[in-house]
Formats: C-alpha cells, structure tokens, sequence
C-alpha cells in the first residue's frame, strides 16, 4: 500500500490507521492537524481512520499567535 505524506511517498505491507502513520513516521501528536485526500481528519477520529492505497496525507503544525 503506497501512501503520499508531505509529498513523500511510502510503502507498507499492512493496513494502518492516521494514528499508526503519525506514531511511525515520529510526528508528535500534541498540535498536530492532518488532511487525508483533502479533507481534515479530527483528532478524535485518527485511531479509527483507516488509509487506503493512494491515500495523500498532509500533515501540519498548529502555530498559536496574534
């Protein structure tokens, strides 16, 4: 199953979740926000939210500021 994370692309032999892509690829969950094919996941949903292949994930950084 191929997956596009940031515009890298990576293989995997076995189906995963948002929750299991973010704890393989390091990224710290704690302001974290991502998008799958362009549509926001919740939080709340990331352990649920199985990807498919070809899936495209963005994954970004909430900044706070003024």
């Amino acid at each position: 199953m191929k997956i596009t994370v940031n515009d890298a692309d990576y293989h995997f032999d076995t189906p995963l979740t948002v929750d299991s892509l973010l704890t393989f690829l390091e990224q710290p969950l704690s302001g974290s926000a991502l998008a799958v094919n362009q549509v926001i996941v919740p939080r709340p949903h990331w352990a649920e939210h199985r990807l498919n292949d070809g899936d495209n994930v963005v994954v970004f950084q909430a900044i706070a500021g003024g």
